[in-house]
């Protein structure tokens, strides 16, 4: 009679399913080390993918909000630096009419009159690094003054019809439903001293500031007017100056929560994502040992035969 082996083909199949299982989770193991990720697709993070991918698509969100937030921040921060420019120009002004009636003498007004208004055009003018005029109000291709001097200025109707900008002021979005207005239009905080200029101008085209030695009673009266005018101009544009201090906080702070939610989101997909190292390795030698525990059972099988378990004759 024949002695037959103990495994059955039941049996074998049985232990090669286990030795697939295992070299599969081996393979999973060793793939999830090499590319530091759980999974290659969504479909590999099961009940976890519909969150991985709706934390990916917020963070993709909040990084074009930073975007946006920090063009704003730059603009904001130039702005600063020139209302800071234009209030010192009015205050200039100022101290031009004031010196005038205090010496009694203003053969150097209309010059220094030109020289504010050539620097005040330039910055209601100045474009951003893309080349769209800053203070446009939305007419971005357009020179938001028209009046190239100062004796433009005055040829025109009035101080309001050279400024050529629309209303549209630049806003943002920096998070889900909060939108920041940070753009200036050049007729909100030019038109006080351009109109002073224009003031200035037309006074001294009827009767010359530098006809003679000294000014007469009608010039001093209406210098002596003008300090207050320029005075005026100047405080509303440090308080202009205020108002864009104001935004650039709030940017400022819409920078701080685009920082803490990136880091947040980061933190969230890698969690999902990324392999954990130190329990990869260990993973990767438990699947070692069960693939060669089931390669050792499976050849051990089938080295076995009756004749193992048969007492040897005497």
């Amino acid at each position: 009679m024949s002695i037959d082996r103990v495994a059955t083909s039941a049996q074998t199949a049985y232990f090669l399913n286990h030795i697939q299982n295992a070299g599969h989770a081996l393979d999973k193991t060793q793939e999830s080390i090499a590319s530091g990720k759980n999974a290659n697709t969504y479909a590999g993070f099961g009940d976890k993918a519909q969150v991985l991918t709706a934390t990916i698509a917020a963070e993709a969100r909040n990084a074009a909000y930073a975007n946006a937030t920090t063009f704003a921040v730059t603009q904001t921060d130039l702005q600063d630096t020139q209302l800071t420019s234009l209030s010192a120009l009015a205050s200039q002004l100022k101290k031009a009419v004031s010196d005038a009636v205090v010496n009694n003498d203003g053969s150097t007004l209309m010059a220094q009159a030109q020289s504010i208004f050539d620097q005040a055009s330039a910055i209601l003018n100045s474009k951003d690094a893309n080349g769209d005029y800053i203070y446009a109000g939305g007419r971005t291709d357009v020179a938001p003054v028209t009046a190239d001097s100062l004796a433009a200025l005055l040829a025109a109707p009035s101080a309001a019809s050279t400024f050529a900008n629309g209303d549209l002021k630049k806003s943002i979005q920096v998070g889900d439903g909060v939108t920041v207005d940070y753009g200036i239009a050049a007729s909100d905080i030019g038109l006080g001293l351009m109109e002073a200029l224009r003031n200035i101008a037309a006074a001294d085209s009827g009767s010359s500031f530098a006809a003679g030695p000294t000014l007469d009673a009608a010039q001093n009266s209406f210098l002596t007017g003008m300090i207050a005018t320029t005075g005026t101009v100047a405080t509303d544009l440090n308080a202009a100056s205020a108002a864009n201090g104001y935004v650039a906080n709030r940017l400022s702070d819409a920078q701080t929560q685009q920082e803490s939610m990136t880091t947040l989101y980061k933190g969230f997909v890698s969690n999902i994502q990324d392999t954990n190292m130190a329990d990869a390795a260990t993973q990767l030698s438990l699947n070692q040992t069960q693939l060669q525990a089931a390669l050792q059972v499976t050849a051990g099988l089938h080295q076995l035969s009756l004749l193992n378990y048969l007492g040897s004759g005497s």
